[in-house]
């Protein structure tokens, strides 16, 4: 259970949500991240589409921060790995393993 929670603790480290990219580089501040997310309650848009629509910030400024959110962005199974807590030749073969099960699935389903 430990490496579980050190792996999730590492996930959430990396994984920043846009809104904490962008107050970071000072593109936001609190209140501004707060008025979106209120929106985004009522909406389901997307936080970045949000952004925009209110001008915060420009398009260009979402997909810089939406790259750089998928750039440092860390998968469950890799955080794994990075903690020593499987090898990576586990994950690539436990992920061999889940796709059969999913592929098993869809063809049961379909």
């Amino acid at each position: 259970m430990t490496d579980v929670i050190d792996a999730r603790l590492l996930q959430r480290k990396n994984n920043r949500m846009i809104g904490d990219l962008a107050m970071t580089k000072g593109m936001l501040a609190h209140e501004d991240i707060l008025r979106i997310l209120v929106i985004q309650e009522e909406t389901k848009e997307k936080f970045g589409e949000i952004a925009i629509k209110e001008k915060y910030l420009s398009k260009e400024q979402v997909d810089d921060l939406l790259k750089e959110q998928m750039d440092s962005h860390i998968f469950f199974g890799e955080a794994l790995v990075q903690i020593e807590a499987i090898s990576q030749e586990e994950l690539a073969k436990q992920l061999k393993k889940f796709d059969l099960i999913k592929k098993q699935q869809n063809t049961d389903s379909g």
